[in-house]
């Protein structure tokens, strides 16, 4: 390979850091835990199903994060120039085989989500959860690796701080403004208290 094609190769697939020479197979996997016991009509405005602000079912129905198998392969470090064995003066292209292993092996033990860009999709926030490496005759020099990334699903929470009871003269009266959630209309009858005596002793 020549310094030209080296400088301007680009690589579509990237697992964190590391870019593989070859992505053998990638395997997508997307599921969505649903519940078994039936599930009343998702309608913002009755009590029925708890909906999201698109209007579909939000608490019957998840998410499981994404999964994801790739079979990849990285060629061991080489001359930089196809001339010239740059190899024997510290120029080479690419890190050994067993240099990239351990490359993954600290991307793994790490714990720190990082993006997967595949031919298909791109991730964010996804871990190694297995890595695979099988060595033989044919793989000596190169390094095989099979990877099971999964997402890590993140979500954000909100604290409300109340007020101090030095604060409070009155109790609860002066207390602060609390997010309690959102709450359900109930409909209310106009009816006056004497025709409801009026109705229980008619009967």
């Amino acid at each position: 390979m020549d310094i030209i094609s080296t400088l301007f190769s680009l690589q579509s697939r990237k697992i964190g850091i590391v870019i593989p020479d070859v992505v053998i197979t990638e395997k997508h996997s997307d599921t969505l835990e649903i519940t078994e016991h039936p599930v009343e009509s998702p309608t913002k405005k009755s009590g029925g199903a708890s909906a999201d602000d698109s209007g579909y079912i939000a608490d019957h129905a998840y998410r499981r994060p994404s999964e994801l198998v790739m079979e990849v392969g990285f060629a061991g470090g080489g001359s930089l120039l196809d001339l010239v064995n740059t190899s024997n003066v510290g120029l080479s292209i690419g890190m050994s085989p067993k240099e990239t292993y351990e490359k993954l092996l600290d991307l793994q033990r790490k714990r720190e989500p990082f993006d997967v860009v595949t031919g298909k999709r791109m991730y964010s926030n996804m871990l190694i959860r297995v890595l695979d490496v099988t060595t033989d005759k044919h793989t000596e020099n190169v390094l095989m690796a099979t990877l099971v990334l999964r997402e890590i699903i993140i979500t954000e929470s909100k604290s409300i701080t109340g007020a101090g009871k030095a604060n409070m003269k009155e109790g609860v009266s002066t207390s602060a403004i609390q997010d309690t959630g959102v709450k359900t209309a109930k409909p209310v009858t106009n009816e006056s208290m004497i025709s409801r005596l009026k109705s229980a002793i008619t009967g």
